[in-house]
């Protein structure tokens, strides 16, 4: 007699039973086992600690910026709560973060805010043994630095090639977070390429691999046990894990790490241009077919750019032979390129392409991206609905900025949608430059309608590009 069970055979039960557990079995085979990884590797990670350098302290510890949300709030209010008050603390070590080890010979790889102003720094190897180290060199806009220990035969990390990691590939960092050492996390790649305020050189690898203070230095590896980056930022809104970490590439490190080894310094290809992404209306007004590449919205006196004759408005879509599809693109593409290598260069100029040579210069200590440097037209007689008026000439000195109009109001219109500011200088219309009211006036009667024009214009400092459209005429 056959057993049933909601109307359906006993035998089709436990068929169905059996398809599942096989499936689990097969979903379990398919994540990774991490444990052989961290065994082989787990010996090149370092710990690192510094003194800071006489003169920068001593201080007196206070309770950190923690929203009353966060998890951390709790535990730091208790601990400053049972400090006594008034007395000065000042830790012997108070920069903690992680390292490993890239040679045998006991070269070490960090990030340069763990080390930054370090009078002492300390490693902490796998075995306990803590060894003070040499600083060979730093290099800020990489965050990168390079350490040496004395000693041989040291447990080296093998490195990948950060060119072939891909998004959705898995990633594990080594450690430690809070001074908690060889803490191991994983997680997933999560993008590519991803450019960060103020770190124009860096195309990081994005991950949701949980990173915390204290990760930072730490190598990320791949499943095949090579370190593919360096961990060195989150994305944080309360100062702990908030999903978003992103690793310096392994091949922008290991060129880091041989030019401080050999030279103690980092040198890395300049253009002297401030660029821009082309959006869709830009593309338009620059008779493109699809928003891509660099927008060149200033060229810098005496640079690369302006010798090669690059023109403001002209959009770099190749460089040395490499598509631009996003203006993040170009930065680490010429800080790559050594000093006075002549490159070819494709651009769109006035919705035409051309194709130019340019000669790579090396990158100022000190980057030179500084400012781009009378009557009232009355009411709003123009179609942008702006009121504009001539610069001062204490206007044009203090803006370093000889031509252009300062807009004073913005009225809903054209310009209002397009994103024009009170306060912008508007430098450019339609290629066509803007040296007084007047011309400005003479050039908007001659704009056509019911197409995307490109404006330049500069804003607190900083030229930016943006595309109006002008109303149907009826």
């Amino acid at each position: 007699m056959t057993t049933r069970i909601a109307g359906f055979p006993g035998r089709f039960v436990a068929a169905a039973v059996a398809a599942l557990l096989l499936a689990q079995s097969a979903v379990a085979r398919e994540l990774p086992d991490f444990t052989n990884l961290v065994t082989q590797n787990a010996a090149a990670v370092v710990n690192i600690s510094s003194s800071l350098k006489k003169g920068s302290g001593p201080r007196t510890f206070t309770m950190p910026d923690v929203p009353e949300d966060s998890p951390f709030y709790e535990f730091f209010k208790k601990f400053f709560d049972q400090l006594p008050e008034g007395v000065p603390q000042f830790p012997e070590r108070s920069s903690l973060g992680s390292g490993f080890i890239i040679s045998g010979d006991g070269y070490v790889i960090t990030n340069n805010h763990v080390v930054a102003d370090a009078e002492e720094v300390v490693v902490r190897l796998h075995d306990r043994r803590e060894l003070v180290a040499k600083i060979i060199g730093t290099d800020p806009r990489s965050d990168i630095a390079v350490l040496k220990i004395e000693g041989h035969d040291f447990p080296a990390a093998r490195l990948g090639d950060s060119e072939k990691l891909k998004v959705g590939e898995w990633v594990l960092a080594i450690g430690s977070p809070f001074g908690f050492d060889h803490s191991v996390t994983a997680g997933i790649v999560s993008a590519m390429g991803r450019s960060l305020p103020n770190e124009n050189y860096i195309p990081f690898i994005q991950t949701d691999v949980a990173i915390n203070p204290g990760n930072s230095g730490g190598p990320l590896f791949n499943l095949d046990g090579e370190v593919v980056g360096v961990n060195s930022q989150i994305y944080s809104r309360t100062g702990g894990f908030m999903g978003l970490s992103f690793a310096v590439p392994i091949n922008v490190v290991n060129d880091v790490y041989r030019q401080l080894r050999d030279t103690g310094s980092v040198s890395r290809g300049w253009l002297g241009v401030l660029i821009q992404d082309v959006t869709r209306e830009l593309a338009e007004s620059f008779g493109m077919e699809k928003p891509q590449g660099a927008l060149v919205a200033k060229i810098l006196p005496d640079s690369p750019a302006a010798k090669a004759g690059l023109e403001v408005g002209d959009v770099i879509i190749s460089f040395d032979g490499r598509d631009i599809g996003f203006s993040s693109d170009l930065p680490p593409m010429v800080g790559g390129t050594p000093a006075g290598r002549t490159v070819p260069i494709e651009i769109i100029r006035r919705g035409k392409k051309s194709t130019m040579k340019i000669a790579v210069a090396e990158l100022p200590a000190e980057e030179q991206v500084a400012a781009a440097g009378g009557g009232v037209a009355p009411g709003v007689d123009n179609s942008l609905q702006i009121v504009v008026r001539d610069l001062t000439d204490e206007e044009r000195q203090q803006l370093e900025q000889a031509e252009g109009v300062l807009v004073e109001k913005v009225l809903p219109g054209p310009a209002a949608s397009a994103g024009v500011r009170d306060g912008d200088v508007i430098l450019l219309i339609n290629n066509s430059k803007i040296e007084s009211v007047t011309q400005f006036n003479e050039l908007m009667e001659g704009l056509p309608a019911g197409k995307s024009i490109p404006m330049l214009v500069q804003r607190r400092g900083n030229p930016i590009f943006l595309a109006f459209r002008l109303g149907d005429e009826e």
